[in-house]
């Protein structure tokens, strides 16, 4: 159905390997709809903490997992790995397999295969999991940040990203302040054009109206 009708893709994903893989999957199905790879954006959701330092960066991060209470964190684990209800469980060992979930079995794929690859305990996932609900996150400095975003792009993983920043205002104002004149730099973000429309600025055309233009259905009505 995306490929076929949308404009815009926001996607979860926990790594720029698992990116790249979805992006050539859904972009290798717009030609059977006649559709080109510039018609669709992919922007998946990305988490970043950033600071002046690394350090500072990933003090940040431990305070805020430190936040989440273990009731708390054991629900958004139920809630992103299936939505069923989950077995008693120790939370300093790994999660155990679950079965198929029948609602959310992409989201129960990605907070699987995370818990796996990094092999993280569940009070490890959930603190993992919470700043950006199973997003990718970025740790760093804004040279680290802007790396890690620029290599996303030029690996095919997206046409750009969603930003999800894990408290507001303050990772909205801090990813302003510190990653954006990095990306500025670089000429990954140009100075406004005189687009006037998000999708101007996004670089998609106007819309293909099945029966017609928008005047000609009002007018039929």
């Amino acid at each position: 159905m995306a490929a076929r009708t949308a404009d815009l893709v926001f996607t979860a994903q926990s790594s720029p390997e698992s990116a790249a893989a979805f992006y050539a999957d859904l972009k290798g199905r717009l030609p059977a709809h006649g559709r080109r790879p510039g018609d669709l954006k992919i922007l998946p959701g990305v988490v970043p903490i950033v600071a002046p330092t690394r350090q500072e960066a990933q003090a940040k991060l431990e305070a805020l997992q430190s936040l989440v209470d273990p009731i708390v964190g054991l629900d958004l684990l139920r809630n992103l790995s299936g939505g069923d209800p989950l077995p008693p469980l120790d939370l300093d060992a790994p999660l155990p397999a679950r079965p198929p979930s029948q609602t959310a079995q992409g989201r129960q794929s990605l907070v699987l295969d995370l818990a796996r690859r990094e092999g993280l305990s569940v009070r490890q996932l959930y603190q993992r999991l919470a700043p950006g609900r199973g997003h990718w996150q970025v740790v760093g400095d804004p040279i680290d940040v802007a790396d890690a975003l620029e290599a996303m792009f030029e690996a095919y993983g997206c046409d750009g990203f969603n930003l999800m920043p894990a408290t507001l205002p303050g990772g909205l104002t801090d990813f302003i302040d510190l990653v954006l004149p990095e990306l500025v730099r670089r000429g990954r973000i140009t100075p406004a054009s005189r687009a006037t429309s998000l999708r101007e600025r996004l670089g998609l055309g106007r819309p293909t109206w099945p029966h017609g233009p928008p005047d000609a259905i009002s007018a039929a009505s």
